[in-house]
């Protein structure tokens, strides 16, 4: 009896093992995978070595703007909600923060007040999920369209605030934020995003709006029994997640020298690949923010990595097959750590 407790004990431990710390695991593989692959085609790649120097920063660059919502989209998801309107959200935020600086807006201004945008579209979210009891997924599915759609109002043209009739009005500053190096030949977007991520791991693991998080998502009826306000907690979260979709607006935006409003397409289903790749449950309760951070990295290797790998029409399946493979074996892992 007792070699078979220690042998379930040991077997536990081992589940909780991969359970935390299999994406970490997965990023060697994805590294040693893109280290050992010839990517000499690709301009992005000096010397034809992922390893180099240069390689890893550029991947870092433009990694930003996923990087920056991985934790706030991981904390929402934690809760039993989900937002389907980042990636509108994101493009909406580009758009004004494009169409501020070529009116001659200043950058901090202009960086607060689009913030404040994406702090109202996530405010907009959670009224319509909290106050007017709107299914999560119907409601950002409603905003998915509404955003985008004044977006494209917003630049009729349907190609950019910027790179139109007002290409000449760009000001000076408008790439630093994106592109310019602050530290370690890193622009700020990279540092903010790293920043953003921190402090929602303090949040996610000292601050009550974290622990709320989780018990909505794990007991809604048992976290309103116990006095926590579920709706509060939700609204919240759903407005952190739209001030992090403007500062993925900014800096894609900053990046890529446009405010395209649909420059965010698709980043919805690439936010849930992300925080559902490092462990987080689709039906709450669970996840951790730091693994949807190495999450987020590993898709953004992948995606650009496969582009000389792969040819371009396996590219998609192939990253596809990676994340489902994953997501199969977390779940299974998962499972097996609930039954023993």
């Amino acid at each position: 009896m007792t070699s078979y407790s220690n042998q379930t004990s040991s077997a536990a431990r081992f589940t909780s093992f991969l359970r935390n710390y299999y994406i970490y695991f997965v990023l060697v593989a994805v590294v040693v995978l893109l280290s050992t692959a010839n990517l000499d085609q690709f301009a992005l790649f000096e010397r034809g070595n992922f390893l180099y120097k240069r390689n890893i920063i550029n991947i870092l660059r433009v990694s930003a703007p996923l990087l920056v919502m991985a934790g706030a989209f991981t904390l929402l998801m934690v809760s039993g909600y989900i937002d389907l309107s980042v990636g509108s959200a994101m493009s909406l935020s580009a758009v004004v923060y494009a169409m501020l600086a070529i009116n001659g807006v200043p950058f901090i201004p202009a960086f607060a007040l689009t913030v404040l945008v994406g702090v109202l579209l996530g405010a907009i979210n959670g009224f319509l999920v909290v106050r007017l009891n709107i299914t999560p997924v119907i409601a950002t599915l409603i905003t998915l369209s509404l955003f985008k759609g004044v977006a494209l109002l917003l630049v009729q043209d349907g190609v950019s605030a910027i790179k139109s009739g007002n290409f000449l009005k760009i000001p000076g500053w408008f790439n630093d934020y994106g592109r310019a190096k602050v530290l370690f030949d890193l622009p700020a977007a990279f540092w903010v995003a790293v920043a953003v991520t921190l402090a929602l791991i303090v949040v996610q693991n000292r601050g009550k709006l974290g622990k709320y998080a989780a018990a909505t998502g794990g007991n809604p009826t048992a976290a309103k029994l116990s006095g926590i306000n579920t709706g509060r907690t939700v609204f919240l979260l759903y407005v952190i997640v739209g001030a992090s979709a403007a500062l993925a607006g900014i800096a894609r935006s900053s990046f890529m020298s446009l405010g395209d409003p649909l420059s965010g397409d698709g980043m919805e289903l690439t936010a849930i690949l992300v925080v559902l790749l490092g462990g987080t449950a689709f039906s709450g309760g669970e996840g951790r923010v730091l693994r949807s951070f190495v999450g987020a990295l590993i898709i953004m290797m992948l995606t650009v990595g496969m582009l000389t790998i792969v040819p371009a029409y396996y590219q998609t399946l192939v990253i596809g097959s990676a994340l489902l493979a994953a997501a199969a074996s977390n779940h299974l892992v998962s499972r097996k750590g609930k039954e023993s």
